[in-house]
Protein backbone atom coordinates (compact mmCIF):
# COMPACT_ATOMS: atom_id res chain seq x y z
CA UNK A 1 0.00 0.00 0.00
CA UNK A 2 1.10 3.43 -0.88
CA UNK A 3 -0.05 6.76 1.00
CA UNK A 4 1.54 8.94 -1.61
CA UNK A 5 -1.36 10.15 -4.27
CA UNK A 6 0.30 8.93 -7.38
CA UNK A 7 -0.60 10.53 -11.10
CA UNK A 8 -2.78 7.10 -11.00
CA UNK A 9 -4.96 5.86 -8.27
CA UNK A 10 -4.87 2.67 -10.18
CA UNK A 11 -1.21 2.65 -10.63
CA UNK A 12 1.28 2.84 -8.06
CA UNK A 13 4.70 3.05 -10.21
CA UNK A 14 7.70 1.03 -9.77
CA UNK A 15 10.47 2.65 -7.12
CA UNK A 16 13.12 3.36 -8.35
CA UNK A 17 16.77 1.85 -6.59
CA UNK A 18 19.38 4.05 -8.34
CA UNK A 19 20.25 5.97 -11.41
CA UNK A 20 23.53 6.47 -13.12
CA UNK A 21 24.14 8.23 -16.61
CA UNK A 22 21.33 7.49 -19.02
CA UNK A 23 19.92 4.35 -16.84
CA UNK A 24 17.56 3.95 -14.33
CA UNK A 25 17.06 0.58 -11.96
CA UNK A 26 14.25 -0.09 -9.99
CA UNK A 27 14.14 -2.30 -6.50
CA UNK A 28 12.93 -5.23 -8.56
CA UNK A 29 16.14 -5.61 -10.50
CA UNK A 30 14.42 -3.96 -14.13
CA UNK A 31 16.97 -1.45 -15.68
CA UNK A 32 15.59 1.25 -18.08
CA UNK A 33 17.28 3.67 -20.85
CA UNK A 34 16.00 6.95 -19.99
CA UNK A 35 15.19 7.92 -23.43
CA UNK A 36 12.93 10.85 -22.19
CA UNK A 37 14.65 12.61 -19.98
CA UNK A 38 11.58 11.79 -17.50
CA UNK A 39 9.65 15.13 -19.33
CA UNK A 40 13.00 16.30 -21.23
CA UNK A 41 14.49 17.36 -17.79
CA UNK A 42 17.52 15.03 -17.18
CA UNK A 43 20.07 16.47 -19.70
CA UNK A 44 22.83 16.00 -18.10
CA UNK A 45 21.58 12.02 -17.06
CA UNK A 46 21.89 10.93 -13.29
CA UNK A 47 24.24 11.00 -10.42
CA UNK A 48 26.76 13.67 -12.07
CA UNK A 49 29.48 13.98 -9.75
CA UNK A 50 30.31 17.56 -10.40
CA UNK A 51 26.70 18.43 -9.54
CA UNK A 52 26.28 16.36 -6.37
CA UNK A 53 29.83 18.17 -5.08
CA UNK A 54 28.02 21.63 -6.02
CA UNK A 55 25.45 20.86 -3.87
CA UNK A 56 27.24 19.53 -1.04
CA UNK A 57 29.38 22.44 -0.99
CA UNK A 58 26.39 24.71 -1.16
CA UNK A 59 24.31 22.58 1.67
CA UNK A 60 27.76 23.43 3.95
CA UNK A 61 27.14 27.13 3.08
CA UNK A 62 23.62 27.92 3.09
CA UNK A 63 20.70 25.62 2.25
CA UNK A 64 18.24 28.35 2.16
CA UNK A 65 18.09 31.92 2.81
CA UNK A 66 14.83 34.19 1.76
CA UNK A 67 15.19 36.64 -0.50
CA UNK A 68 13.58 39.16 1.34
CA UNK A 69 16.74 39.21 3.56
CA UNK A 70 19.53 38.19 1.27
CA UNK A 71 20.97 36.80 -1.88
CA UNK A 72 23.35 34.05 -2.14
CA UNK A 73 26.54 33.87 -4.51
CA UNK A 74 25.10 30.66 -6.41
CA UNK A 75 22.08 32.88 -7.44
CA UNK A 76 24.08 35.82 -8.06
CA UNK A 77 26.41 33.75 -10.17
CA UNK A 78 23.74 31.97 -12.02
CA UNK A 79 21.74 35.16 -12.88
CA UNK A 80 24.84 36.40 -14.11
CA UNK A 81 25.76 33.42 -16.49
CA UNK A 82 22.74 33.35 -17.90
CA UNK A 83 22.19 36.98 -19.14
CA UNK A 84 25.60 36.94 -20.88
CA UNK A 85 24.49 33.73 -22.71
CA UNK A 86 21.08 35.52 -23.26
CA UNK A 87 19.80 36.29 -26.68
CA UNK A 88 19.91 40.22 -27.05
CA UNK A 89 18.06 42.49 -25.44
CA UNK A 90 18.37 40.84 -22.23
CA UNK A 91 19.02 41.97 -18.72
CA UNK A 92 18.33 40.29 -15.44
CA UNK A 93 16.87 37.21 -14.41
CA UNK A 94 14.41 35.56 -11.90
CA UNK A 95 15.21 32.51 -10.24
CA UNK A 96 12.60 30.71 -9.66
CA UNK A 97 11.14 26.54 -8.79
CA UNK A 98 8.99 25.47 -11.38
CA UNK A 99 7.97 26.04 -14.79
CA UNK A 100 4.42 26.85 -14.23
CA UNK A 101 5.91 29.22 -11.30
CA UNK A 102 7.55 30.93 -13.58
CA UNK A 103 5.27 31.30 -16.61
CA UNK A 104 3.09 33.11 -13.54
CA UNK A 105 5.92 35.10 -13.38
CA UNK A 106 5.65 35.77 -16.64
CA UNK A 107 1.98 37.31 -16.96
CA UNK A 108 2.61 39.23 -14.02
CA UNK A 109 5.40 40.88 -14.85
CA UNK A 110 3.91 41.80 -18.41
CA UNK A 111 0.61 43.41 -16.61
CA UNK A 112 2.47 45.62 -14.57
CA UNK A 113 4.69 46.24 -17.54
CA UNK A 114 1.78 47.40 -19.44
CA UNK A 115 0.18 49.01 -16.13
CA UNK A 116 3.58 51.46 -15.46
CA UNK A 117 3.59 52.24 -18.67
CA UNK A 118 0.14 54.32 -18.58
CA UNK A 119 -1.74 51.65 -20.40
CA UNK A 120 -3.38 49.43 -17.61
CA UNK A 121 -6.31 48.94 -20.52
CA UNK A 122 -3.62 45.96 -21.85
CA UNK A 123 -5.40 43.19 -20.31
CA UNK A 124 -5.34 40.44 -23.10
CA UNK A 125 -3.54 36.93 -23.09
CA UNK A 126 -2.96 35.17 -26.88
CA UNK A 127 -1.55 31.54 -26.90
CA UNK A 128 -1.48 28.68 -28.86
CA UNK A 129 -3.68 25.88 -29.46
CA UNK A 130 -2.48 22.59 -28.80
CA UNK A 131 0.65 24.54 -26.36
CA UNK A 132 1.17 23.80 -22.68
CA UNK A 133 3.00 26.20 -20.15
CA UNK A 134 1.77 24.67 -16.98
CA UNK A 135 -0.72 23.41 -14.94
CA UNK A 136 -0.69 26.69 -12.34
CA UNK A 137 -4.34 28.27 -13.48
CA UNK A 138 -2.97 31.16 -15.11
CA UNK A 139 -0.49 28.75 -16.61
CA UNK A 140 -3.10 26.41 -17.54
CA UNK A 141 -5.47 29.01 -18.84
CA UNK A 142 -2.73 30.46 -21.08
CA UNK A 143 -1.72 27.48 -22.62
CA UNK A 144 -4.16 25.50 -25.50
CA UNK A 145 -4.02 21.72 -24.38
CA UNK A 146 -7.85 21.29 -23.82
CA UNK A 147 -7.22 17.78 -22.36
CA UNK A 148 -5.82 19.24 -19.31
CA UNK A 149 -7.96 22.34 -19.17
CA UNK A 150 -11.41 21.03 -19.90
CA UNK A 151 -12.13 20.31 -16.07
CA UNK A 152 -11.06 23.61 -14.83
CA UNK A 153 -12.61 26.09 -17.71
CA UNK A 154 -14.90 27.56 -15.06
CA UNK A 155 -11.75 28.82 -12.82
CA UNK A 156 -9.33 30.07 -15.52
CA UNK A 157 -9.06 33.61 -16.83
CA UNK A 158 -9.85 35.06 -19.66
CA UNK A 159 -7.34 34.18 -22.64
CA UNK A 160 -7.70 33.55 -25.82
CA UNK A 161 -5.89 31.18 -28.72
CA UNK A 162 -5.01 31.12 -32.33
CA UNK A 163 -3.57 28.25 -34.63
CA UNK A 164 -0.23 26.41 -34.07
CA UNK A 165 2.25 26.74 -36.74
CA UNK A 166 2.00 23.30 -37.39
CA UNK A 167 3.20 22.21 -41.02
CA UNK A 168 2.02 18.03 -40.61
CA UNK A 169 -2.06 19.44 -39.92
CA UNK A 170 -1.91 22.56 -40.93
CA UNK A 171 0.16 23.69 -44.16
CA UNK A 172 -1.97 23.54 -47.16
CA UNK A 173 -1.08 21.19 -50.17
CA UNK A 174 -0.36 23.66 -52.49
CA UNK A 175 1.60 26.24 -49.95
CA UNK A 176 4.77 26.81 -50.04
CA UNK A 177 6.63 26.86 -46.53
CA UNK A 178 6.84 30.72 -46.48
CA UNK A 179 3.25 30.97 -47.76
CA UNK A 180 2.33 28.99 -44.76
CA UNK A 181 4.15 30.50 -41.90
CA UNK A 182 3.41 34.21 -43.20
CA UNK A 183 -0.42 32.94 -43.11
CA UNK A 184 0.08 31.56 -39.90
CA UNK A 185 1.56 34.08 -38.43
CA UNK A 186 -0.87 36.44 -39.49
CA UNK A 187 -3.59 34.37 -37.42
CA UNK A 188 -2.04 36.41 -34.45
CA UNK A 189 -2.44 39.95 -35.98
CA UNK A 190 -6.19 39.03 -36.81
CA UNK A 191 -6.89 38.55 -33.05
CA UNK A 192 -5.16 40.82 -31.56
CA UNK A 193 -7.33 43.47 -34.35
CA UNK A 194 -10.21 41.26 -33.23
CA UNK A 195 -10.05 42.12 -29.78
CA UNK A 196 -8.68 45.74 -29.85
CA UNK A 197 -4.78 46.78 -30.72
CA UNK A 198 -4.39 48.73 -27.73
CA UNK A 199 -5.92 45.47 -25.53
CA UNK A 200 -3.26 43.05 -25.62
CA UNK A 201 -0.59 42.48 -23.36
CA UNK A 202 1.27 39.38 -24.39
CA UNK A 203 1.19 36.51 -26.83
CA UNK A 204 3.15 33.07 -25.46
CA UNK A 205 4.36 30.53 -27.20
CA UNK A 206 6.94 27.29 -26.76
CA UNK A 207 9.75 28.19 -29.07
CA UNK A 208 9.40 24.60 -30.25
CA UNK A 209 6.26 22.80 -29.22
CA UNK A 210 7.21 20.28 -26.77
CA UNK A 211 4.33 17.67 -25.02
CA UNK A 212 1.21 18.39 -26.04
CA UNK A 213 1.71 17.80 -29.85
CA UNK A 214 4.74 16.22 -30.01
CA UNK A 215 7.63 18.37 -30.65
CA UNK A 216 6.36 21.00 -33.25
CA UNK A 217 8.79 23.52 -34.59
CA UNK A 218 7.83 26.56 -36.33
CA UNK A 219 8.69 26.51 -39.91
CA UNK A 220 10.19 29.18 -42.59
CA UNK A 221 10.26 32.70 -40.97
CA UNK A 222 6.75 32.46 -38.75
CA UNK A 223 8.57 33.88 -35.51
CA UNK A 224 10.06 36.54 -37.64
CA UNK A 225 6.78 37.46 -38.71
CA UNK A 226 5.45 36.75 -35.35
CA UNK A 227 8.24 39.59 -33.66
CA UNK A 228 7.43 42.29 -36.06
CA UNK A 229 3.93 41.76 -35.65
CA UNK A 230 4.17 42.07 -31.92
CA UNK A 231 6.67 44.51 -32.14
CA UNK A 232 3.88 46.59 -34.38
CA UNK A 233 0.92 46.80 -31.69
CA UNK A 234 3.08 46.75 -28.89
CA UNK A 235 2.27 43.40 -27.17
CA UNK A 236 4.97 41.58 -25.23
CA UNK A 237 6.55 38.31 -26.89
CA UNK A 238 6.98 35.94 -24.19
CA UNK A 239 8.57 32.73 -25.67
CA UNK A 240 8.52 29.62 -23.22
CA UNK A 241 11.53 27.33 -23.34
CA UNK A 242 10.84 25.59 -20.60
CA UNK A 243 10.98 22.12 -22.20
CA UNK A 244 12.65 23.10 -25.77
CA UNK A 245 15.39 25.33 -23.94
CA UNK A 246 19.06 25.15 -22.51
CA UNK A 247 20.51 22.86 -25.28
CA UNK A 248 17.56 20.43 -25.90
CA UNK A 249 17.44 21.81 -29.15
CA UNK A 250 21.14 21.76 -30.22
CA UNK A 251 21.58 25.53 -29.12
CA UNK A 252 21.56 26.60 -25.51
CA UNK A 253 18.35 28.63 -26.46
CA UNK A 254 15.60 27.84 -29.08
CA UNK A 255 15.08 30.66 -30.38
CA UNK A 256 18.53 30.88 -31.47
CA UNK A 257 18.05 28.79 -34.38
CA UNK A 258 14.63 31.67 -35.55
CA UNK A 259 16.92 34.47 -35.55
CA UNK A 260 14.85 36.34 -32.83
CA UNK A 261 14.55 37.04 -29.12
CA UNK A 262 11.29 37.63 -26.63
CA UNK A 263 10.86 40.77 -24.33
CA UNK A 264 10.28 37.60 -21.65
CA UNK A 265 11.79 34.25 -21.76
CA UNK A 266 11.44 31.24 -19.54
CA UNK A 267 13.36 28.22 -19.21
CA UNK A 268 13.06 25.31 -16.32
CA UNK A 269 13.76 21.80 -17.07
CA UNK A 270 16.88 21.31 -18.88
CA UNK A 271 18.59 24.26 -17.01
CA UNK A 272 18.78 22.32 -13.85
CA UNK A 273 19.15 19.10 -14.98
CA UNK A 274 16.40 17.72 -12.27
CA UNK A 275 19.17 17.95 -9.49
CA UNK A 276 16.94 20.54 -8.31
CA UNK A 277 13.68 22.03 -8.67
CA UNK A 278 14.57 25.36 -10.57
CA UNK A 279 13.44 28.01 -13.10
CA UNK A 280 14.24 31.11 -14.46
CA UNK A 281 12.50 33.84 -16.22
CA UNK A 282 14.79 36.09 -18.41
CA UNK A 283 13.73 40.05 -18.68
CA UNK A 284 14.67 42.43 -21.33
CA UNK A 285 16.16 45.96 -20.40
CA UNK A 286 13.44 47.63 -21.23
CA UNK A 287 11.28 46.18 -18.87
CA UNK A 288 13.57 46.25 -16.02
CA UNK A 289 14.09 49.75 -16.77
CA UNK A 290 10.31 50.16 -16.35
CA UNK A 291 10.03 48.84 -13.19
CA UNK A 292 12.79 50.69 -12.52
CA UNK A 293 11.91 54.26 -13.09
CA UNK A 294 8.46 53.53 -12.01
CA UNK A 295 7.32 51.31 -8.78
CA UNK A 296 11.10 50.52 -8.59
CA UNK A 297 10.15 46.83 -7.54
CA UNK A 298 8.53 43.64 -9.53
CA UNK A 299 5.59 43.08 -7.83
CA UNK A 300 6.11 39.46 -7.29
CA UNK A 301 7.74 37.28 -4.68
CA UNK A 302 7.82 33.62 -3.38
CA UNK A 303 9.33 31.68 -0.07
CA UNK A 304 11.66 29.51 -2.29
CA UNK A 305 12.84 31.78 -4.96
CA UNK A 306 16.40 31.99 -5.79
CA UNK A 307 17.14 28.80 -3.64
CA UNK A 308 20.62 28.69 -3.26
CA UNK A 309 21.00 24.56 -3.70
CA UNK A 310 18.81 24.92 -7.08
CA UNK A 311 20.90 28.34 -7.90
CA UNK A 312 24.38 26.08 -7.53
CA UNK A 313 23.05 22.78 -9.00
CA UNK A 314 21.55 25.15 -12.18
CA UNK A 315 25.02 26.85 -12.08
CA UNK A 316 27.09 23.81 -12.51
CA UNK A 317 24.83 22.13 -14.75
CA UNK A 318 25.29 24.93 -16.63
CA UNK A 319 29.37 25.11 -16.21
CA UNK A 320 29.43 21.76 -17.28
CA UNK A 321 27.35 21.76 -20.60
CA UNK A 322 29.53 24.59 -21.88
CA UNK A 323 32.72 23.17 -20.76
CA UNK A 324 32.44 19.74 -21.93
CA UNK A 325 31.09 21.26 -25.49
CA UNK A 326 27.46 18.82 -25.02
CA UNK A 327 25.48 20.82 -27.27
CA UNK A 328 27.64 19.50 -29.89
CA UNK A 329 26.92 16.05 -28.85
CA UNK A 330 23.20 16.89 -29.06
CA UNK A 331 23.26 18.03 -32.66
CA UNK A 332 25.37 15.29 -33.42
CA UNK A 333 23.35 12.24 -31.18
CA UNK A 334 20.12 14.64 -32.28
CA UNK A 335 21.09 13.88 -36.43
CA UNK A 336 21.60 10.57 -35.76
CA UNK A 337 18.91 9.34 -34.03
CA UNK A 338 16.48 11.16 -36.19
CA UNK A 339 17.71 9.50 -39.53
CA UNK A 340 17.78 6.19 -37.65
CA UNK A 341 13.84 6.66 -36.61
CA UNK A 342 13.31 7.76 -40.29
CA UNK A 343 15.29 4.62 -41.85
CA UNK A 344 13.73 2.32 -39.03
CA UNK A 345 10.34 3.72 -38.88
CA UNK A 346 9.57 6.34 -41.50
CA UNK A 347 7.51 3.54 -43.77
CA UNK A 348 5.94 2.47 -41.31
CA UNK A 349 1.52 2.57 -42.15
CA UNK A 350 1.14 4.06 -38.74
CA UNK A 351 4.09 6.75 -38.63
CA UNK A 352 3.02 9.66 -39.92
CA UNK A 353 5.38 12.14 -39.41
CA UNK A 354 8.49 12.17 -37.70
CA UNK A 355 10.28 15.32 -36.33
CA UNK A 356 12.43 17.60 -34.15
CA UNK A 357 15.55 19.34 -33.46
CA UNK A 358 18.65 18.21 -31.52
CA UNK A 359 17.62 15.57 -28.98
CA UNK A 360 13.84 16.57 -29.02
CA UNK A 361 12.65 14.52 -31.01
CA UNK A 362 8.13 13.54 -31.78
CA UNK A 363 6.78 10.66 -33.76
CA UNK A 364 2.90 10.99 -34.60
CA UNK A 365 1.46 8.28 -35.04
CA UNK A 366 -1.66 7.33 -37.14
CA UNK A 367 -4.33 4.57 -37.99
CA UNK A 368 -3.98 5.70 -41.58
CA UNK A 369 -0.40 7.29 -43.36
CA UNK A 370 -1.76 8.45 -46.67
CA UNK A 371 -5.27 10.19 -45.20
CA UNK A 372 -3.12 10.84 -41.85
CA UNK A 373 -6.25 9.48 -40.12
CA UNK A 374 -5.77 9.36 -36.20
CA UNK A 375 -6.18 6.03 -33.90
CA UNK A 376 -9.56 6.27 -32.07
CA UNK A 377 -8.90 7.97 -28.24
CA UNK A 378 -10.42 4.75 -27.23
CA UNK A 379 -7.44 2.50 -27.69
CA UNK A 380 -5.20 4.65 -25.56
CA UNK A 381 -2.27 4.22 -27.93
CA UNK A 382 0.19 6.36 -26.09
CA UNK A 383 -0.15 4.79 -22.53
CA UNK A 384 -0.07 1.25 -24.65
CA UNK A 385 3.16 2.11 -25.94
CA UNK A 386 5.11 3.87 -23.01
CA UNK A 387 3.88 0.16 -20.99
CA UNK A 388 5.24 -2.40 -23.80
CA UNK A 389 8.70 0.32 -23.82
CA UNK A 390 8.66 0.07 -19.97
CA UNK A 391 8.92 -3.85 -19.99
CA UNK A 392 11.78 -3.71 -22.58
CA UNK A 393 13.76 -1.19 -20.73
CA UNK A 394 12.67 1.58 -22.26
CA UNK A 395 11.54 4.97 -20.77
CA UNK A 396 9.51 7.37 -23.20
CA UNK A 397 7.25 10.26 -23.09
CA UNK A 398 3.74 9.11 -24.60
CA UNK A 399 1.35 12.18 -25.67
CA UNK A 400 -2.09 11.97 -26.71
CA UNK A 401 -4.78 14.33 -27.77
CA UNK A 402 -1.69 15.56 -30.43
CA UNK A 403 -4.34 17.05 -32.99
CA UNK A 404 -6.87 18.22 -31.33
CA UNK A 405 -6.70 17.66 -27.51
CA UNK A 406 -8.68 14.70 -27.96
CA UNK A 407 -7.55 12.92 -30.67
CA UNK A 408 -3.91 11.67 -31.81
CA UNK A 409 -0.77 10.04 -30.52
CA UNK A 410 2.93 10.85 -30.39
CA UNK A 411 6.40 9.68 -28.85
CA UNK A 412 8.74 11.88 -27.77
CA UNK A 413 11.89 11.38 -26.90
CA UNK A 414 14.69 13.75 -24.88
CA UNK A 415 17.57 11.78 -23.84
CA UNK A 416 20.24 13.19 -21.83
CA UNK A 417 22.93 14.97 -23.59
CA UNK A 418 25.45 12.52 -22.75
CA UNK A 419 23.81 10.22 -24.74
CA UNK A 420 26.29 8.28 -27.19
CA UNK A 421 26.27 6.49 -30.26
CA UNK A 422 26.14 3.18 -29.10
CA UNK A 423 23.00 4.10 -27.00
CA UNK A 424 21.00 6.30 -29.51
CA UNK A 425 20.68 3.05 -31.73
CA UNK A 426 19.89 0.93 -28.97
CA UNK A 427 16.70 3.36 -27.85
CA UNK A 428 15.95 3.25 -32.00
CA UNK A 429 16.06 -0.43 -32.01
CA UNK A 430 14.38 -0.34 -28.37
CA UNK A 431 11.56 1.81 -29.80
CA UNK A 432 11.13 0.19 -32.94
CA UNK A 433 10.33 -3.11 -31.05
CA UNK A 434 7.75 -1.51 -29.42
CA UNK A 435 6.08 0.13 -32.41
CA UNK A 436 5.84 -3.39 -34.31
CA UNK A 437 4.50 -5.09 -30.87
CA UNK A 438 2.13 -2.63 -30.27
CA UNK A 439 0.51 -1.93 -33.64
CA UNK A 440 1.44 -5.18 -35.48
Amino acid sequence: MSYVLHRSLNHIPPVVSRAEGIYVHDESGNKYIDACGGAAVSCLGHGHPRVREALLKQLDNAAYMHTGFFTSQAAEELAEKLIKDAPGGMSHAIILNSGSEAIEASLKMARQYHVERGQPQRRHIIARRQSYHGNTLGALATGGNEGRRKLHTPILIESHHIDPCYAYRHQGNDETVEDYARRSAAMLESKILELGADTVMAFVAETVVGATSGVVPAVGDYYKHIREICDRYGVLLILDEIMCGMGRTGTLHACEQEGIAGDIQVMAKGLGGGYQPVSSVLVSQNIHDTFLHGSGAFIHGHTYMGHPMAAAAALEVQKIIEEEDLLENVRTRGDQMLNLLKTTLGQSPHVGDIRGRGLFIGIELVEDRVSKKPFASSLRLANRLKTTAMEKGLMIYPGSGTIDGETGDHILLAPPYIVNSAETEEIVHRLAETVSQVLG
